[in-house]
């Protein structure tokens, strides 16, 4: 109980209260072609963050689009790691963080070469993540999503490849235009590909562009 008194007063406290968080996430993870746990090699690692349309506890829709899908047809060079947003309305990117470390600790992956991407709902994450991570990703690719500008100075050193349908119904495109903006303002680089005749499917093209993939191993925390 706390004694009254007869006079305004600052008190120094301390609260100490152990927190036990759970964190469940299901996830694919790609290894690449030749791909050695015990070796001195170190393998970029590329995160993948899906739409609103693949949460739940299937596992199969984290591969209905995006890089993962690509990968069962052209070999990519990378660790892909793609977690499934449970059902819920928006990623939680503290959860995808500690996905992301575990996996970083497990594997040998280059540090320097994390690269990070989603679509839609995914896109939105992407850019959160810039914010709230801005000096763990070497590049970063946001398809069909949004950030927030007054946040950009926050992450304005990674490179960003954005891209969108000009005829997005969706997320409009000028989600990704005031981006751009605010990042180019900065002296940013920052890149962004309007698709003149899409909609909100601007991942199919992005993702089967073999380019992106080659873009984002051009950049590494030691250059960029």
């Amino acid at each position: 109980m706390i004694s009254s008194f007869a006079q305004p007063q600052i008190l120094e406290q301390h609260f100490d209260e152990p927190l036990n968080t759970r964190v469940e996430l299901g996830y694919l993870l790609y290894l690449p072609e030749g791909f050695e746990m015990d070796t001195d090699e170190a393998y970029p690692l590329l995160l993948f963050l899906h739409g609103s349309g693949e949460r739940g506890t299937d596992l199969r829709l984290v591969k209905k689009h995006g890089p993962l899908k690509v990968a069962e047809s052209m070999d990519l060079p990378f660790i892909i790691l793609g977690p499934q947003c449970p059902d819920i309305p928006f990623w939680k990117v503290t959860d995808i963080k500690m996905l992301l470390d575990q996996i970083v600790a497990k594997y040998p992956v280059d540090k320097n070469k994390i690269y990070i991407t989603g679509l839609s709902m995914g896109g939105f994450a992407t850019w959160e993540m810039l914010v709230y991570y801005p000096d763990l990703f070497a590049a970063a690719i946001p398809v069909s999503g949004g950030g927030h500008p007054y946040r950009a100075h926050t992450f304005d050193h990674v490179p960003v490849w954005a891209f969108h349908g000009a005829r997005d119904n969706v997320v409009p495109v000028e989600y990704s235009k005031i981006m751009e903006k605010a990042l180019t303002d900065l002296g940013a680089d920052f890149e962004l590909t309007i698709y003149p005749d899409a909609y909100h499917d601007a991942w199919t093209e992005t993702y089967n562009n073999p380019e992106i993939y080659k873009w984002l191993l051009e950049h590494s925390l030691n250059n960029n």
